[in-house]
């Protein structure tokens, strides 16, 4: 089979496209035959060494992906062959056959597309858990989303409209607010032109929940503008700064930082994580949600897939069709 491969530490350039045997199982495990999968800047953090997991290598990268169930350890229910599933990973998704936890299964809809469907686990399954469960968002309260075009952040818009609570996205572009716009945002701050902190206050006086995927100065400018108890949601560091927290302004403000690590809660509480997505798929039948794929490429063109997060040209999600032949 095909698969791209990470040797060695060096970020994009060390991987290449190789012809690899097919995974073994091994106990409580299933293999899934990739119909697509998904492109997250942790992929390259994978390539890079800088990821807070570190697979041995060689190993491939990918933490999300769809596709059809074709082999079953001796432990689990052998009628889940041909079973269509999506799920979170650990690594592997770049791969036409990829061997996955049972316990990490999601089954999807028979309308649903793998390229759909491959985006759900990790962005999705991130801002739904941060802000539901570690922030408990709640109707009556406002959410700033940082980097709220890329990936994960307008997922963090879509949830947490499908929450009901008020959302301010914020962007540096505005093309990018416009997509924000589209899937749930009330109130935009291009942060290229505008202070955050100024505009949330002119806009809704402060906010109680901060997404944040980004890091950086527009991390830093979110503190300014939050409310007693106010819950921030660290995500990551895209922007490449890492922000540091004094704690007496966490004590002086009444806020809580809270980092949130959906790898985490794949590995401690899969069963949560199962549910989280389920009611994701749930919220998608409802036509509550519409994954946005700005980009589609075949496996071959993994490096150009990444690049275009690498250099934060990506607007929602990147998919890599792998055996699925259908688009959105």
């Amino acid at each position: 089979m095909k698969a791209v491969i990470c040797s060695s530490v060096g970020g994009i350039d060390s991987l290449t496209l190789s012809d690899v045997p097919s995974p073994a199982l091994g106990e409580s495990e299933v293999l899934v035959r990739a119909e697509a999968a998904s492109v997250n800047f942790a992929d390259i953090l994978l390539a890079q060494g800088k990821y807070q997991e570190k697979p041995q290598y060689p190993f491939s990268p990918g933490l999300e992906v769809a596709g059809v169930i074709i082999d079953v350890a001796v432990d689990v229910d052998q009628s889940l062959v041909g079973k269509r599933v999506m799920a979170p990973l650990r690594c592997g998704g770049f791969a036409e056959e990829v061997v996955v936890p049972a316990v990490n299964l999601v089954e999807i809809p028979d309308d649903m597309s793998g390229t759909v469907a491959c985006t759900i686990p990790i962005a999705y399954g991130t801002s739904y858990l941060a802000l539901a469960d570690r922030a408990g968002l709640t109707s009556d309260e406002t959410v700033l989303v940082l980097g709220a075009s890329g990936g994960v952040g307008l997922t963090a818009v879509e949830i947490a409209h499908a929450l009901g609570a008020r959302v301010i996205a914020a962007a540096s572009s505005q093309e990018k607010l416009d997509v924000a716009r589209s899937y749930g945002a009330d109130h935009l701050i291009n942060y290229s032109t505008h202070s955050i902190s100024a505009e949330v206050e002119h806009s809704v006086g402060g906010v109680d929940v901060v997404f944040d995927p980004v890091g950086g100065d527009a991390f830093e400018a979110s503190m300014h503008c939050v409310n007693p108890g106010a819950r921030i949601l660290i995500i990551g560091f895209a922007s490449g700064k890492i922000p540091e927290i004094k704690a007496n302004h966490l004590l002086v403000k009444d806020v809580a930082a809270m980092g949130f690590s959906v790898g985490k809660i794949r590995e401690k509480s899969p069963e949560r994580m199962r549910e989280g997505l389920q009611q994701i798929v749930e919220w998608w039948r409802e036509d509550k949600i519409h994954p946005y794929i700005s980009d589609q490429f075949p496996l071959k063109d993994y490096r150009e897939a990444l690049e275009l997060i690498r250099d934060r040209r990506a607007t929602g999600k990147i998919v890599l069709n792998i055996s699925n032949k259908d688009s959105q």
